[in-house]
């Protein structure tokens, strides 16, 4: 007998995969926002997992990414036009979930936190954009790959920064990443290079202060966003914060997979319950951000 349940939605053009355990231990949700160029899919290997430890998870792709499809040329989407996608999932539910928010993903959450409400049981952050400006980062991959930073300029897309497995498998897997640079570069969608480009001042301001409890992840050897940029972050929200060693920026495909998932699992049990979680373990470097 599986532990859980899949179902594969797609509808009013929203694609959705959803993993219910056969045994439900926990009654809140988890609704999972994926990054730039990914899809519900990229989150699979999680949903799994918790599903196998009582969570329900729904995975959702943003217009024009994984099996949603495109309403309009994905370099004309805009942080607003994904927002509102995040913001009638979380409305649809009918309890608040807990918001999970990968890269991109990270940024709508924290766009919740700031523009819709600060109303969730708790919301994880994993490799998410900065709490400010991701000026830094743009610095960043500018010294990494310039002509791939100028293509991106050139075509107002940030589609060519993943312009072949090589390079997607740059920026998101370390050697041994237990996806294929191919498998993953097939399933990238087009992106917008605008959605960086409003987030920063004066468009964008983070909320000063939240009660929603926080946790962000961050990989040592991210090359997107680099770990000494997340730490100033995540004390900005007082988040707890965690580094994964080793792990490049698609933390759910490195080989700690199932030991950063664990993290996680603890970490909400310990919010939905009350009760003190376990904070030992060989991944884990942690670091107050209070």
């Amino acid at each position: 007998m599986t532990a859980y349940t899949i179902e594969h939605q797609l509808d009013n053009g929203i694609e959705r995969i959803i993993y219910t355990p056969q045994e439900q231990r926990f009654q809140t949700p988890i609704l999972m926002g994926h990054g730039m160029w990914h899809g519900a899919w990229c989150w699979q290997p999680w949903q799994a997992l918790l599903a196998e430890w009582g969570w329900q998870s729904i995975a959702f792709s943003q217009p024009g990414h994984g099996q949603s499809p495109a309403q309009r040329a994905n370099r004309w989407n805009t942080l607003g036009y994904y927002y509102r996608t995040l913001k009638a999932e979380i409305e649809r539910l009918p309890i608040k979930p807990i918001y999970m928010g990968h890269s991109m993903g990270g940024a709508l959450g924290q766009w919740h936190l700031a523009k819709g409400g600060d109303d969730l049981p708790a919301m994880v952050l994993v490799a998410p954009w900065l709490s400010h400006s991701m000026r830094p980062v743009f610095a960043n991959a500018q010294k990494l790959d310039p002509w791939g930073t100028l293509l991106c300029w050139l075509s107002l897309s940030a589609t060519p920064t993943v312009r072949t497995p090589k390079r997607a498998a740059f920026w998101f897997l370390s050697e041994d990443a237990t996806i294929k640079p191919k498998q993953l570069h097939s399933q990238l969608a087009p992106e917008s290079a605008l959605v960086l480009l409003q987030y920063r001042w004066p468009l964008w301001r983070p909320a000063k202060q939240v009660k929603t409890p926080l946790l962000w992840l961050a990989a040592e050897q991210d090359r997107c966003i680099p770990e000494q940029y997340s730490r100033p972050s995540a004390a900005h929200y007082n988040a707890e914060y965690w580094v994964i060693p080793k792990a490049n920026h698609d933390l759910m495909f490195e080989a700690s997979y199932r030991e950063t998932a664990e993290l996680i699992h603890n970490w909400l049990q310990s919010v939905v319950t009350g009760t003190q979680h376990d904070q030992h373990s060989s991944l884990q470097f942690q670091s107050s951000a209070s």
